[in-house]
């Protein structure tokens, strides 16, 4: 069995989380600068069996698509061609970012911690993920 890897794809940065190769724990990975995405990628499936990428979908409160997926989408062509042999599933994103905000300060991070938006990408990618275990 290999890992799901979550991308909580955005336009400078992008959080990055897995599961263990049991697919039963999420953990954060990494962020990583969106232009290097794909060199990433490329190197970690090099390094280990991936058997799905999930990209976070946003949407707005009524359901339609938000701003940013028009960003993703291109994002999503350039993978499948790319990455061909690894699927992509899409999971609804919206709230993980204020999530994540949330869990820092559950955890106890100073404020000067919670300003570090590429922390906050890659828990959001946790959460995209673990929603994403939760409901299988």
């Amino acid at each position: 069995m290999g890992r799901i890897l979550a991308i909580d794809y955005g336009k400078i940065r992008t959080g990055i989380a897995v599961t263990d190769q049991l697919q039963i724990i999420a953990s954060g990975l990494t962020t990583v600068n969106t232009t290097e995405l794909f060199t990433f990628l490329k190197d970690y499936i090099s390094k280990e069996k991936v058997e799905l990428f999930l990209v976070g979908k946003p949407k707005q409160m009524n359901n339609s698509d938000s701003e940013s997926e028009a960003l993703i989408l291109p994002f999503l062509e350039k993978l499948s061609k790319q990455i061909p042999k690894i699927p992509v599933k899409r999971v609804d994103e919206r709230f993980t970012s204020k999530m994540a905000f949330q869990t820092m300060i559950d955890g106890g991070l100073k404020k000067k911690q919670r300003k570090n938006k590429a922390l906050v990408d890659e828990i959001s990618a946790t959460i995209i993920l673990q929603s994403y275990l939760y409901n299988q």
